[in-house]
């Protein structure tokens, strides 16, 4: 999401897709979504895809997995 190749779908259930394509495993998308560890960067119109980031919690969540080295 970083390198701004990711988008979601404004939608209740959003999809995501990474450069282009649907991500594979749409349930976990829409997990992500829901426990708002991905959103989407701007508003849009229902069904549009927009650019998605990553929200503060999912960067606290990737970083209790995942810490930063020293």
């Amino acid at each position: 999401m970083a390198g701004g190749q990711a988008e979601i779908s404004c939608s209740c259930e959003p999809d995501l897709f990474i450069d282009g394509l649907s991500c594979c495993d749409q349930t976990t998308a829409h997990r992500l979504a829901r426990l708002g560890l991905i959103a989407a960067a701007r508003p849009g119109k229902c069904g549009e895809r927009v650019p998605a980031l990553l929200t503060e919690a999912g960067s606290q969540a990737l970083g209790e997995v995942l810490p930063v080295a020293a």
